[in-house]
């Protein structure tokens, strides 16, 4: 896409699979400095070997389940190496299952990976931003910040918190250059997805295959994502040409939600 990222250092976070390992590949295309991030060194490795030039780029060894201690190792990083133009904030989702099931520890768990997390790493890296006057946070969530799913009570309540929190964000930084946008990713094809799959066939006593392809129509488009296909909207938020959209929900889910 020629988005002109040359020079834009970016933190990309659960980096080793799925959508944040094709957002890390879509970013180092478009010439960005990638410093990936992920709790596996083995498939951070692997990773940063795919990346175009993976010298240029970097990785850092955190757990989510920990936020002040995130937010330690990014600051040391930034102490040491530098800081980042572009964050996108991309973890796992919580357990499925309906809502009055969940347990607190579940509801207390997905608050602290998605919504605490995606905050420290603001609050670590937003100064910098502010210095060089160009910031980028984009936030991976889901279409249940728009629509329920049904199914995913502890993600649907933590997905509407973090969307709340990213709007207010937006409005407190735009006038530093910086913008907080969330991508909201329809069915993509993830380890996540096919774990879904697997749930659903099984409650319904279908063949995961059948259940793929009922899934599938569920989308106007009739097919799943492909990770690519989220990562080049991620680029195209976090680059220059996107300067003056800020605070909103992106679906990326072929038509499949309803609401405007």
């Amino acid at each position: 896409m020629d988005l002109k990222l040359n020079n834009k250092y970016a933190l990309v976070c659960g980096s080793t699979a799925g959508i944040g390992k094709a957002t890390a590949i879509s970013l180092a295309n478009e010439g960005a400095i990638v410093t990936l991030l992920a709790r596996n060194e083995d498939k951070l490795k692997t990773v940063l070997a795919q990346l175009p030039q993976p010298e240029k780029h970097n990785y850092i060894i955190a757990d989510f389940s920990n936020p002040m201690k995130l937010k330690e190792k990014v600051e040391n990083f930034i102490s040491s190496h530098h800081g980042f133009h572009i964050l996108v904030n991309n973890t796992g989702g919580p357990r499925s299952g309906a809502v009055l099931s969940a347990t607190i520890e579940e509801f207390e768990n997905a608050f602290t990976n998605h919504l605490k997390c995606n905050h420290v790493l603001a609050q670590a890296t937003i100064p910098f931003m502010k210095s060089e006057g160009f910031g980028r946070i984009i936030n991976v969530i889901s279409t249940s910040v728009k629509e329920p799913i049904p199914g995913l009570g502890v993600s649907n309540t933590i997905r509407g918190a973090v969307g709340n929190w990213s709007k207010t964000l937006a409005g407190e930084v735009a006038e530093f250059g910086i913008t907080v946008n969330n991508v909201l990713p329809g069915f993509t094809e993830t380890e996540r997805l096919t774990e879904i799959i697997i749930i659903k066939a099984k409650a319904e006593n279908k063949t995961t295959e059948d259940m793929a392809e009922i899934m599938k129509h569920y989308t106007p488009a009739k097919r799943f994502a492909q990770p690519g296909e989220l990562a080049d909207a991620i680029s195209f938020l976090a680059s220059e040409r996107a300067a003056y959209i800020n605070g909103i929900n992106l679906p990326i889910d072929g038509g499949r939600t309803k609401s405007l």
